[in-house]
């Protein structure tokens, strides 16, 4: 198995493309950390690894917060006494213009989405440099290569995260870390369909987001979790400071 003997840890792995990530991760043989600030979310992906076989701990953390996120890298060690891969998904939304979003919301938004990489690659990269090799994937989306109305923090703190990836790549290419982010289009999570409800015909918007993506489906989380395994893995050695576009061809058009 192309994992045997790894640790990876993936933040936001409590439901949706993260869950789908850790589950990918623990089938290819990976010790693997679910990192989330639900409880009940977190260890329900720590039991379906279990009773699949794999080897995985929870660790409840606000993944903003700079203690937290330091915690993450101590936990891990404690338990796995090595990190080889780390994964930055978690992430959330709020719509609004830049007159509409409130600096809370600014700042919360961009706290889980874009700061969170800052912290969790702070603490948990000297650790994977001690193994002399690794990769790093954080998750942006499209949104932070195109956009579209009224997701003014979440298209910021999508762009961001690709600029940082970029950086990243750079920084640590001398130790033989490889950084690189994915860039889903609409992908079939709690958060999508969060999204729909907000218009008042969720099953229709779905459709209509659907139909707007080349492939004329949304994605689900499993098929963004192969690529995430993929830029992971020694298949992908020669790739670094890459942004992925998973997205049924959503962005090709004008």
């Amino acid at each position: 198995m192309e994992f045997e003997g790894k640790v990876a840890v993936i933040t936001g792995a409590g439901m949706g493309m993260g869950k789908a990530i850790a589950i990918a991760f623990a089938e290819e043989g990976a010790s693997i950390v679910v990192v989330d600030v639900n409880i009940d979310t977190g260890q329900e992906t720590v039991k379906t690894i279990q009773n699949k076989g794999g080897r995985a701990v929870f660790i409840q953390a606000d993944v903003s917060n700079a203690s937290d996120a330091q915690q993450i890298a101590v936990d891990t060690i404690n338990s796995f006494e090595r990190i080889d891969v780390l994964v930055n998904n978690a992430g959330i939304q709020h719509y609004g213009s830049v007159i509409e979003t409130t600096e809370e919301e600014w700042d919360q938004v961009l706290g889980v989405n874009l700061k969170s990489i800052f912290l969790c690659s702070k603490y948990c990269i000297p650790e994977i440099q001690k193994q002399g090799s690794g990769s790093v994937i954080n998750i942006a989306s499209v949104q932070g290569i195109a956009s579209q109305k009224r997701v003014c923090p979440y298209s910021a703190s999508k762009g961001g995260a690709i600029s940082l990836t970029r950086n990243m790549a750079i920084d640590f290419a001398e130790d033989n870390i490889r950084v690189n982010c994915v860039c889903p289009g609409s992908i079939d999570t709690p958060l999508l369909r969060a999204a729909a409800e907000l218009t008042g015909n969720s099953q229709q918007a779905i459709e209509e987001w659907a139909d707007a993506h080349v492939l004329k489906r949304v994605g689900q989380p499993e098929e963004v979790a192969q690529v995430v395994l993929f830029l992971a893995s020694n298949k992908a050695s020669f790739i670094t400071g890459a942004a992925y576009v998973v997205d049924g061809g959503l962005i090709t058009q004008l």
